[in-house]
């Protein structure tokens, strides 16, 4: 499956709003754009909520975006995850270290 990316900008604020799958496949399109917006924005927020399905390499866009975000003093959250999705975060120990907001209940 693919994965589609719907960015919207307020001011400092920028939101990737994603819907599909975040794998191996899909992840470095996910990394250029959201590694871009980290460097450029003060804060960044990533939409999970239509995400249904991600492995380890989504993880890992989501570390880089957090050292990025650290490097460039810059806000960085996921919001309105699935609770399969949050479950990776959990299970890994990184809903410890990244800011996570608003896990949606339920599957799609």
């Amino acid at each position: 499956m693919n994965l589609h990316i719907d960015d919207f900008k307020n001011d400092d604020v920028a939101t990737l709003k994603l819907s599909g799958e975040i794998d191996a496949y899909t992840a470095p399109q996910l990394k250029e754009k959201l590694l871009g917006y980290v460097k450029e924005y003060d804060e960044v927020q990533v939409d999970l909520e239509k995400v249904n399905y991600m492995d380890s390499t989504g993880l890992g866009v989501f570390i880089s975006a957090l050292k990025t975000s650290k490097e460039n003093e810059s806000k960085f959250k996921l919001i309105n995850l699935q609770e399969n999705v949050y479950r990776l975060f959990n299970i890994t120990g990184l809903n410890e270290v990244i800011d996570i907001e608003n896990t949606v209940q339920g599957g799609m």
